[in-house]
């Protein structure tokens, strides 16, 4: 039974998802403040975090930030208020995986949770391929679910794991936005190229990949990206 642990500070919404999440068959632990929150992180362990940005106290952002310093493999959705374009971008590049627009409707919740416990589980686009593939300083372990980076492991969030596998199979393959929404997420929403960029920008962070001219996930202009094997 996944165990989702939800910070959020208003309590008619808590107790709404809370009740929403235990009829999908969820184990629930809510916390009202980020502070509460982290300390239930530890104690409770759970499988998936949603987090509202707007939080008395510690600000949502900061809270994101600090489980992803604590477990960089945990998946994060983060919950924002309609219209909130720039909070939506600086929330996906603080790490988290995900978002879901308030108010949160259980369905589209419920989506989202699936997602990216599946990503968390591993299961790479297109079946993938039991091996270990090396370009240059990369290596991709495609049956261990690891990357490394001049035989040092990087630790990725499941999207960005994904996202790698994805690219990563299919060297010079150009790749929309809308496809790595599809392949990735599993949902493509009016807006949510968000996610493909942000996802980037962390992954190419991670990988130490120069912002201007990365060497392995390119920018196509005017369409998407593409990974060079190279």
């Amino acid at each position: 039974m996944p165990r989702v642990l939800l910070i959020e500070d208003d309590r008619a919404v808590r107790d709404a998802v809370v009740l929403a999440l235990h009829h999908q068959g969820h184990e629930v632990a809510a916390a009202e403040t980020g502070e509460d929150g982290l300390g239930r992180l530890r104690s409770f362990r759970p499988d998936v975090v949603v987090l509202d940005l707007m939080l008395p106290g510690m600000p949502g952002l900061d809270v994101c930030r600090e489980i992803r310093a604590l477990d960089q493999t945990l998946p994060i959705i983060m919950a924002t208020a309609r219209g909130d374009d720039e909070d939506i971008v600086v929330g996906l590049e603080a790490g988290a995986d995900d978002y879901v627009v308030k108010p949160v409707q259980a369905r589209v919740l419920q989506a989202r949770i699936r997602a990216v416990l599946r990503r968390a589980a591993g299961a790479p686009a297109g079946g993938g391929i039991p091996k270990i593939d090396t370009y240059g300083d990369l290596a991709v372990d495609r049956a261990g679910l690891s990357v490394a980076w001049r035989g040092t492991p990087i630790a990725l969030a499941p999207s960005e794991l994904r996202l790698l596998l994805t690219l990563s199979a299919s060297p010079g393959q150009v790749f929309s936005r809308q496809q790595l929404l599809e392949a990735v997420w599993e949902h493509s929403y009016h807006g949510d190229a968000r996610l493909v960029d942000a996802c980037v920008k962390r992954l190419r962070a991670k990988m130490g990949e120069p912002p201007r001219e990365p060497r392995y996930i390119q920018t196509v202009r005017g369409f998407g990206y593409r990974f060079a094997a190279r």
